[in-house]
């Protein structure tokens, strides 16, 4: 997982479903300057495919995915150019 001192903001999205989940990510993505991190905590299976699919063919980088216990996964992103 990411450094929590890289990270620039938190988005918990683990009561939205799609196609909200990437809609809510895309506008934090958004917000961040290039460079800065975004930690996105997610639920279900089909989040988990379309928001990191989603955000790296918008040009930002996948730097991690972490699944807990709960179910919940937590994705590191780094806000592209």
């Amino acid at each position: 997982m990411t450094n929590t001192q890289d990270v620039a903001h938190e988005l918990d999205i683990t009561a939205e479903v799609c196609p909200m989940t990437f809609v809510r990510t895309r506008l934090a993505l958004d917000r961040l300057a290039p460079g800065e991190v975004l930690l996105v905590h997610l639920k279900g299976k089909e989040p988990l495919e379309n928001v990191p699919r989603s955000a790296v063919s918008l040009g930002h980088q996948l730097l991690s995915i972490d699944t807990d216990a709960q179910g919940i996964s937590h994705l590191s992103i780094r806000r592209g150019p």
